[in-house]
Protein backbone atom coordinates (compact mmCIF):
# COMPACT_ATOMS: atom_id res chain seq x y z
CA UNK A 1 0.00 0.00 0.00
CA UNK A 2 1.28 3.77 -1.47
CA UNK A 3 1.54 5.77 1.53
CA UNK A 4 3.11 9.17 2.39
CA UNK A 5 5.02 11.09 5.22
CA UNK A 6 5.62 14.86 5.95
CA UNK A 7 9.26 15.39 8.11
CA UNK A 8 11.63 17.90 8.49
CA UNK A 9 14.15 14.99 10.04
CA UNK A 10 16.79 14.44 7.47
CA UNK A 11 17.94 11.35 9.02
CA UNK A 12 14.53 9.90 8.80
CA UNK A 13 13.91 11.24 5.53
CA UNK A 14 17.03 9.75 3.80
CA UNK A 15 16.50 6.69 5.60
CA UNK A 16 13.03 6.04 3.41
CA UNK A 17 14.63 7.30 0.25
CA UNK A 18 17.24 4.23 0.99
CA UNK A 19 14.55 1.93 1.36
CA UNK A 20 12.77 2.99 -2.17
CA UNK A 21 10.29 5.61 -1.42
CA UNK A 22 10.36 8.76 -3.07
CA UNK A 23 11.04 12.39 -2.61
CA UNK A 24 7.72 13.91 -3.60
CA UNK A 25 7.14 17.62 -2.77
CA UNK A 26 9.61 19.71 -0.64
CA UNK A 27 7.86 22.72 0.90
CA UNK A 28 9.51 25.65 2.71
CA UNK A 29 7.51 27.34 5.54
CA UNK A 30 8.50 30.86 6.91
CA UNK A 31 7.45 32.16 9.97
CA UNK A 32 9.68 34.16 11.49
CA UNK A 33 12.38 31.55 10.39
CA UNK A 34 12.56 28.97 7.58
CA UNK A 35 11.74 25.31 8.42
CA UNK A 36 12.01 22.61 5.36
CA UNK A 37 10.11 19.61 5.21
CA UNK A 38 10.15 16.65 2.75
CA UNK A 39 7.11 14.48 1.63
CA UNK A 40 8.23 11.17 0.91
CA UNK A 41 6.15 8.65 -0.61
CA UNK A 42 6.21 4.98 -1.07
CA UNK A 43 5.30 1.62 -0.27
CA UNK A 44 5.39 -0.16 3.46
CA UNK A 45 6.26 3.20 4.23
CA UNK A 46 4.34 2.76 8.03
CA UNK A 47 6.51 -0.41 8.62
CA UNK A 48 9.69 2.04 7.76
CA UNK A 49 8.61 4.58 10.24
CA UNK A 50 7.54 1.66 12.59
CA UNK A 51 11.34 0.39 12.18
CA UNK A 52 12.78 3.94 12.49
CA UNK A 53 11.36 5.21 15.70
CA UNK A 54 12.06 1.43 17.33
CA UNK A 55 15.89 1.77 16.22
CA UNK A 56 15.64 -1.53 14.06
CA UNK A 57 16.50 0.67 11.04
CA UNK A 58 18.80 -1.06 8.59
CA UNK A 59 21.01 0.65 5.43
CA UNK A 60 23.99 0.49 3.51
CA UNK A 61 25.96 3.11 4.91
CA UNK A 62 27.41 4.72 1.88
CA UNK A 63 23.62 4.76 0.29
CA UNK A 64 22.77 6.47 3.29
CA UNK A 65 25.41 9.07 3.54
CA UNK A 66 24.98 9.44 -0.36
CA UNK A 67 21.16 9.80 0.13
CA UNK A 68 21.80 12.22 3.00
CA UNK A 69 23.86 14.43 1.16
CA UNK A 70 21.35 14.74 -1.59
CA UNK A 71 18.56 15.94 0.85
CA UNK A 72 20.85 18.29 1.94
CA UNK A 73 21.53 20.08 -1.10
CA UNK A 74 17.67 20.16 -1.62
CA UNK A 75 17.15 21.40 1.10
CA UNK A 76 20.13 24.19 1.48
CA UNK A 77 18.82 25.32 -2.40
CA UNK A 78 15.36 25.55 -0.90
CA UNK A 79 16.67 27.95 2.00
CA UNK A 80 18.69 30.11 -0.50
CA UNK A 81 15.87 30.53 -3.03
CA UNK A 82 13.83 31.79 -0.41
CA UNK A 83 16.73 34.28 1.19
CA UNK A 84 16.39 35.52 -2.47
CA UNK A 85 13.19 36.37 -2.20
CA UNK A 86 12.49 38.13 1.32
CA UNK A 87 14.43 38.84 4.35
CA UNK A 88 14.12 37.54 7.24
CA UNK A 89 11.75 40.51 8.67
CA UNK A 90 9.43 39.82 5.53
CA UNK A 91 10.78 43.10 3.53
CA UNK A 92 10.58 41.60 -0.09
CA UNK A 93 14.08 41.96 -2.46
CA UNK A 94 13.76 43.89 -5.65
CA UNK A 95 16.56 42.01 -7.20
CA UNK A 96 16.44 43.89 -10.43
CA UNK A 97 17.18 47.24 -8.74
CA UNK A 98 19.28 45.00 -6.27
CA UNK A 99 17.80 47.58 -3.00
CA UNK A 100 15.23 46.45 -0.37
CA UNK A 101 12.01 47.96 -0.42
Amino acid sequence: MRSAVETTDIFRGAFFLCNGATLAEVRLESNGYSIVSFLIEGDGIDQLDQDYRRGHALVNPLLFRETLNHLRDILFKKLRQNAGRTRYDGERYNRGHQEWR
